[in-house]
């Protein structure tokens, strides 16, 4: 199983009394991850997992906006799952599942996605800011796992920082890069080279790439 950089709720970040946690990154990053989103989903019904979903507050922003996708969250980290299901009921909203305890070390991500009682032909999968801190296995498990969920014309959304053509794209990034490998030479900014080759062992290309804020990308990837 994957260890987390940051463990939500014990960073100093505030916890409501039904467990609900709050990460400054929501508030930074939850209108562009929106928009980007929303170039390829507007208008699609069906499943869609968020794979590594923290504190739960992205999936019902994303919610809120497509009435017609249900939102089935996921974590690996007991006090994350308990906030992403207190952030549902708080939301009220009827398109959000409880969330599901995903290893993404795993290629069949975990045993309800193996027995049919979750979702299936998944519309699409969001990751965000979870490849760099886990092992590369991690990013072998969910690409694995896309490939064979996704429907047809499935979508898989992956956010944060990358390198391009073995370069980081900001003096920022490689030094964020260098601190990520020197708590554990397993986790580091990845390459988008070798990203799209897991995605073609999947079955899967690079359709879309989106800049976005604090010198972070948003990769679209699909069935060829």
């Amino acid at each position: 199983m994957a260890e987390y950089v940051v463990e939500f709720g014990r960073d100093g970040g505030r916890v409501e009394s039904d467990g609900r946690l709050d990460a400054p990154a929501f508030h930074r990053n939850h209108e562009p991850l929106w928009a980007a989103l929303e170039k390829h989903l507007a208008g699609r019904s069906g499943d869609v997992v968020e794979v590594g979903s923290g504190t739960g507050q992205h999936v019902v922003h994303f919610a809120r906006h497509t009435p017609d996708l249900v939102w089935w969250p996921s974590d690996l980290n007991q006090r994350h799952v308990k906030s992403i299901e207190a952030w549902r009921v708080h939301s009220g909203l009827t398109n959000i599942r409880s969330p599901l305890r995903i290893d993404l070390s795993d290629p069949g991500w975990c045993p309800e996605m193996k027995s049919g009682q979750g979702p299936n032909d998944l519309a699409a999968v969001f990751c965000a800011n979870v490849i760099h801190i886990a092992p590369w296995t991690v990013a072998e498990g969910l690409f694995a796992g896309a490939g064979r969920y996704l429907r047809p014309d499935g979508q898989l959304f992956l956010y944060g920082p990358f390198k391009r053509g073995g370069k980081h794209t900001a003096l920022s990034n490689a030094v964020f890069d260098t601190s990520l490998r020197e708590g554990n030479p397993e986790w580091g900014v990845r390459d988008i080279g070798d990203v799209e080759t897991l995605a073609r062992g999947a079955g899967l290309d690079l359709i879309d790439t989106i800049e976005m804020p604090a010198n972070n990308l948003t990769l679209v990837f699909a069935r060829g």
